[in-house]
């Protein structure tokens, strides 16, 4: 892996002063001194204007990456206008945040269900000595690298586990939130690419299937619902006797508590309200 070299290039400014003076002399000399010394100074002239095509700029957030005839010389991190050996050729890269949207991609998750999903992934350039030479295009890379782990996390847990301890895509935001920006950023280390956040921005069912698992998803909520109704009728009804049976209200045999039973959870399990029907007799 090719290790980043800081480069300290000259300010920029300073050398357009530095050029401009010998440049000036140079022209001067030649014209003024005679004979061979003439075609030094003519050489010389030549050299100071080659030297003014190292002059280059680096914009806030950006870095160049220098290199001689193919070879890495360093990376030059300091902003504004600055000069190099003009035989330096200097390949800019972004250092500022970027971010990428996937398409919309159908994965069957781990159950087998085909679902579509989408994520949007935060990051930055952070050694550009690796991101120019380590992959022929790091853009391209980035989104390709990112897609495929989208994919695999997707296929690699379902899309509702059905309970609290199994992490779906789903349900468990976080977990699955911090699982797909590391599997991202172990893709893109090689790359010089560091991931700020990948978040999942698009999950549903796939068309085909939809329909059927938002009637499933209905069904356990209405079973869901309705054992917890059970449950609460069940406690109110045990309490109701227990108050009966301990202010001596009224002494009911194990055919009338039945009984009882059955219509006080017919009118706290019921979807409907219970019309009342009035015993004007005696109890028994």
């Amino acid at each position: 892996m090719l290790q980043e070299r800081m480069i300290n290039s000259k300010g920029g400014f300073g050398m357009v002063a530095v050029l401009l003076l010998l440049q000036l002399l140079m022209l001067a000399a030649v014209a003024i001194i005679p004979g061979f010394l003439k075609a030094l100074f003519l050489i010389a002239a030549v050299v100071v204007f080659v030297c003014w095509f190292g002059f280059y700029m680096v914009q806030p957030n950006q870095s160049a990456v220098l290199q001689l005839f193919g070879r890495y010389v360093g990376t030059d991190l300091n902003n504004g206008l600055r000069w190099s050996n003009p035989l330096y050729s200097k390949q800019k890269v972004s250092l500022r945040v970027r971010n990428f949207e996937s398409s919309k991609m159908k994965v069957n998750d781990s159950a087998g269900n085909p679902v579509e999903i989408a994520a949007v992934v935060v990051w930055k350039v952070v050694d550009s000595a690796e991101a120019v030479f380590e992959v022929d295009n790091y853009e391209n890379f980035v989104s390709i690298q990112s897609e495929s782990a989208i994919r695999h996390l997707a296929s690699s847990y379902a899309y509702d586990a059905g309970n609290d301890e199994a992490i779906s895509l789903r349900s468990s935001t976080d977990e699955v939130t911090e699982l797909l920006k590391s599997e991202i950023q172990a893709r893109l280390n090689k790359a010089g690419v560091q991931v700020l956040e990948a978040r999942i921005s698009h999950l549903a069912y796939a068309p085909e299937i939809a329909s059927a698992m938002l009637q499933r998803q209905q069904a356990a909520a209405i079973v869901a619902a309705r054992k917890q109704i059970v449950e609460g009728a069940v406690g109110m009804v045990e309490s109701a006797l227990e108050s009966l049976s301990e202010r001596n209200i009224v002494e009911l045999d194990d055919e009338r508590k039945a009984a009882m039973v059955g219509n006080l959870l017919v009118v706290l399990c019921g979807d409907h309200h219970v019309q009342p029907v009035l015993n004007a007799g005696s109890l028994y």
